[in-house]
């Protein structure tokens, strides 16, 4: 009884804290409001839709956010290959653009114009601007645009794309900003997992990682809610494996997951009863359940709950998770409701919700009983209701956008008007105007002027005072370093749950290489400490380092990417891992430092000579992409040799990456092909691709002297004969890409033929 009289202490100073707590920055900073709810406490909203006060042609699948008079928005425009998403930033009053910043999709597999699905994020602190884009690019813009940080996921940490483009939104917590995503990296973090990355929010310096579930089965943009638990802050979101989980905050430790269904949990959660003992943290899928065969259904799981610990993984060595809950930690289900990804907005004890087939439902957030259900739409897929004044705003899948009365019978309908284009981002409101983002357009509903209410932090703003140091915190915890390279390292304190006690002087601390027990590849960090700082060595390298001071330890890990010109043969790799198809094969793991490879490729031998082979013991590995250079490399000539197998109907695919390009070697369609996603760029030029015939490709990408547009070159040949003078192949791109990770590209359709690699060599452009 002691423990819960604290900690409903705990949660009740969280939330009067949080009505009080007023933000240095004012305006609807994210996707859902000033407390992540869809809630807002204006009045005088406009019950009218008749026309709006002002409209911008642009595109967009997520929510436009406002701070300080500025509304920013992510949008995209234009065509094919010169498609952008945009971050546009415009006066909230009159929808004057003031600034912009483009951005080019790049190795991407997002079809059919699914782009922006996701929103910035302000914070409240300094008004900074966050954005997160279809291909991976994590930036950070001044109120101004003028850039604060930027990192290329995709090259970085091999965050993954797919076809429906969900991007999500950027999360603030104090002095942490959130990302997440399906990423295949390196090492321990090699298998592909839905991982959410906490950032510094001004530094840009990676503060934690964390992979809170087992092997996903979709990507998710669930935003994280921040509440308490057992004196811990701790954030529940939707995973891509189909589980609702809880992680702390801090340290990015997963504490429990909660399996529920057989796709990616979308939508947002809710919570109810928020920072109590009592509380409740609501849910909603579309896909199969995992204990029925009923496709959807709405959950409410009692927080507070023991987990049990977690089942042996599926496969040998594989993680098995966190601890995890069951239907007994259920509060309550509701199988007759289904969302994609609209979240709901509790209303006191009413939750509405709009459902897959247009239906709006009010819930009855202590039991699950829909109290009544009224159908606005067709359909309805991202887009979720926001409640201002006494009103839902709600737009629809189809383009229809409601102003909604609720009442305890139904809800009364204010205004309707049919938006150009689709709806799937959330309205939001501020200073007596309604912001709305379609397919085609961002509008804005309401009068001119207008006196917004003071905007107040969330729950997660609180935090109670540390305790005793148990173990260090080291930022960043990962990092990439070319040789010579210094970065300046954090070094401070954790107490047990997870807050920061003190700062320690990173100079005095010791520092030791370190070998995780795990590891499948026993491989040492080329680095050197002085000073505080880490420094690159000359050895392209990965590992880690074990971080002492006081008796504290911490972990952090990092790569060496060695300067250009770079040559990779694999003939100093020795097989000694049994094959898993072929018991009298022996194979090599990948190079530790490079990105998305573990899995997918290894080292093998091939008539006397080691070479680089795409593995086929797994199905959902039959494409794979890696990268082995620094994100910010530019202007290089990358070679190698390149070869694939097949027969008469069947063969694989071999390629490779150049400044965001693939060039590849196509068995199948006898072709060399340029392409940055297919749907925006794709060249192809005839060319015969005989089997177990090595080739020789030579790629580089120049920017023209208007620094905007370039020509993506290459050229194959026989190894055996010599170099051609002209170029295979020739790609113009009105809006070339800069820089990128040199990289590769293999694809073995059904797992059925290996495609192999051999003597890479990048250089400078000569």
């Amino acid at each position: 009884m002691k423990t819960r009289t604290i900690a409903l202490a705990v949660g009740l100073t969280a939330l009067m804290g949080s009505s009080v707590a007023l933000a240095d920055v004012q305006g609807w900073l994210n996707w859902r409001g000033p407390a992540g709810t869809g809630i807002s406490q204006e009045k005088g909203l406009p019950t009218s839709l008749a026309a709006p006060l002002w409209s911008i042609k642009l595109a967009g699948g997520g929510t436009p956010v406002i701070a300080n008079g500025k509304v920013y928005a992510l949008g995209y425009d234009g065509v094919g290959p010169d498609l952008q998403e945009v971050l546009l930033c415009a006066d909230a009053e009159t929808g004057k653009k003031l600034w912009e910043k483009r951005f080019s999709d790049y190795l991407s597999d997002i079809t059919y114009d699914r782009y922006a699905i996701g929103s910035p994020t302000v914070d409240p602190e300094t008004g900074n601007v966050y954005i997160l884009t279809s291909a991976g690019v994590f930036a950070c813009f001044t109120a101004d645009g003028k850039p604060v940080f930027q990192h290329a996921m995709m090259e970085e940490l091999g965050r993954l794309t797919f076809t429906n483009g969900r991007t999500g939104a950027p999360t603030i917590l104090d002095d942490l900003v959130i990302v997440r995503g399906i990423t295949s990296n390196w090492g321990g973090d090699g298998a592909a997992m839905d991982r959410l990355y906490a950032y510094d929010k001004k530094s840009g310096q990676l503060v934690w990682s964390c992979s809170p579930g087992v092997a996903p089965k979709d990507n998710t943009f669930g935003r994280p809610i921040f509440s308490w638990r057992e004196g811990k802050q701790v954030f529940y979101s939707g995973a891509g494996d189909g589980s609702l989980i809880c992680v702390n905050a801090r340290t990015g430790e997963p504490l429990w997951r909660y399996p529920i269904s057989a796709g990616g949990m979308n939508a947002t959660v809710v919570l109810y009863k928020q920072g109590t003992p009592d509380e409740t943290a609501i849910c909603i899928h579309a896909d199969e359940n995992i204990d029925a065969s009923n496709a959807g259904r709405m959950t409410s799981v009692k927080t507070a709950s023991v987990p049990k610990p977690p089942p042996p993984p599926a496969v040998a060595g594989a993680a098995a998770g966190p601890p995890v809950l069951d239907k007994s930690n259920e509060a309550w289900r509701n199988d007759d409701l289904a969302a994609v990804s609209s979240t709901p907005v509790l209303v006191g004890k009413n939750l509405y919700q709009t459902d897959k087939t247009g239906y709006l439902n009010c819930i009855d957030v202590e039991t699950g009983k829909i109290l009544w259900k009224q159908k606005f739409a067709p359909d309805q897929l991202h887009a979720s209701p926001t409640y201002a004044d006494g009103k839902l705003y709600v737009p629809f899948q189809n383009g229809t956008f409601c102003i909604l009365q609720p009442n305890t019978t139904g809800a009364k309908e204010l205004a309707r008007t049919q938006l150009a284009g689709r709806c799937i981002g959330a309205p939001a409101v501020y200073n007596g105007k309604v912001f709305v983002f379609s397919t085609e357009r961002l509008y804005c509903f309401g009068k001119k002027g207008g006196a917004p209410q003071a905007a107040v932090t969330s729950v997660g703003a609180m935090k109670p005072k540390a305790g005793p140091t148990v173990a260090l915190q080291v930022v960043p915890s990962e990092v990439i370093l070319r040789p010579g390279e210094k970065v300046k390292l954090t070094v401070r304190g954790i107490d047990a749950n997870g807050f920061v006690t003190e700062t320690f002087d990173a100079s005095k601390a010791t520092y030791e290489q370190y070998v995780p027990p795990t590891a499948k590849v026993r491989a040492l960090l080329d680095a050197k400490f002085e000073n505080g700082e880490i420094i690159g060595g000359t050895k392209s390298s990965a590992g880690a380092y074990q971080v002492t001071v006081n008796g504290f330890k911490g972990i952090m890990r990092g790569r060496v990417l060695t300067a250009l010109p770079y040559t990779e043969n694999f003939e100093s790799f020795t097989p000694t891992e049994p094959d898993p198809l072929d018991p009298t094969a022996k194979f090599a793991y990948p190079p530790l430092p490079w990105i998305g490879a573990r899995f997918k490729f290894d080292v093998r031998e091939l008539d006397g000579n080691k070479v680089f082979a795409k593995t086929l013991d797994n199905i959902a590995f039959q494409r794979a992409t890696v990268f082995f250079g620094h994100p910010d490399e530019k202007n290089y000539t990358l070679e190698a040799d390149l070869m694939v197998d097949g027969n008469r109907r069947t063969k694989s695919t071999i390629g490779l990456i150049n400044q965001r390009y693939y060039i590849i070697l196509s068995g199948n369609a006898d072709e060399v092909e340029v392409n940055s996603n297919q749907e925006r760029i794709k060249v192809t030029v005839p060319f015969k691709v005989q089997t177990k015939t090595w080739y020789r490709m030579k790629t580089r990408v120049d920017v023209n002297p208007d620094g905007v547009s370039g020509v993506v070159r290459a050229k194959v040949w026989k190894k055996d004969e010599a170099e051609p003078a002209a170029w295979t192949i020739e790609v113009p791109h009105k809006n070339v890409h800069k820089q990128g990770a040199p990289g590769m590209f293999g694809y073995a359709p059904q797992a059925l033929f290996k495609a192999y690699i051999d003597n890479i060599s990048v250089k400078p452009n000569g």
